[in-house]
């Protein structure tokens, strides 16, 4: 079922895969406000997310005929969600790319599909099962309440607050001085986050968001 979809092109978004990356960034993508077209050869995946999504198409889009039909060329973002079928995905990500789509998002598997992706026109790699199993890693022990890494070894994470800060301000406690680390914000029981200040006293019980190269954030991390 092919059709063209006409919206708003600034923020509009095309998702091609409706299994559960590519519907988790489509659904989310919808709730944050963007316009989504959500594709996927699978019609039984099509009608599933008939009901959650505004614009759903079931087709094949391999081919730059079949994306040039429901106007992929005309979103200034792609992501491509399909995952297990890897010939597939390499080829809708070259389709995408000789459509000239400014920026493409693709989900690879392993290491070699990324790099396969990364030729073939992908902007933007990403592999969401490693990513979920180095955020539970860092999750278990207890010590992160929250951990999210970037590409360049940058972290954020939500920690508690270590005890040899506690009763003294940020200032004071020196800690970025100490462990190459910013304290973003602080959020004490019962009271919504506040960013941090250098005045900012930490208390017991506080929660902090530390940012900061990824190996010096867990070193501070591990002293909560």
């Amino acid at each position: 079922m092919l059709g063209r979809f006409y919206g708003p092109r600034g923020d509009s978004v095309l998702v091609i895969g409706l299994g559960r990356f590519g519907g988790a960034v489509a659904e989310s993508l919808a709730r944050l406000g963007h316009e989504v077209l959500a594709v996927d050869e699978s019609a039984s995946l099509v009608q599933a997310w008939s009901d959650r999504l505004p614009h759903v198409v079931q087709a094949d889009c391999s081919t730059t005929d079949t994306l040039r039909q429901i106007g992929a060329q005309d979103f200034p973002h792609a992501v491509v969600g399909i995952g297990t079928d890897i010939e597939s995905s390499v080829l809708t990500t070259l389709a995408l790319s000789e459509l000239g789509v400014p920026d493409i998002w693709a989900k690879a598997i392993n290491p070699n599909h990324g790099r396969i992706l990364e030729r073939t026109g992908a902007h933007h790699v990403v592999f969401p099962e490693a990513a979920m199993g180095e955020r539970v890693a860092h999750l278990v022990t207890g010590k992160m309440m929250d951990f999210i890494e970037f590409d360049d070894g940058f972290a954020i994470v939500k920690t508690r607050a270590p005890r040899e800060a506690v009763g003294r301000s940020l200032a004071e406690s020196a800690l970025r001085t100490r462990f190459g680390i910013t304290i973003v914000g602080v959020k004490r029981p019962g009271v919504d986050f506040d960013y941090a200040r250098p005045e900012t006293v930490i208390r017991e019980g506080d929660l902090l968001i530390v940012s900061g190269p990824t190996r010096q954030v867990e070193r501070f991390a591990a002293l909560s």
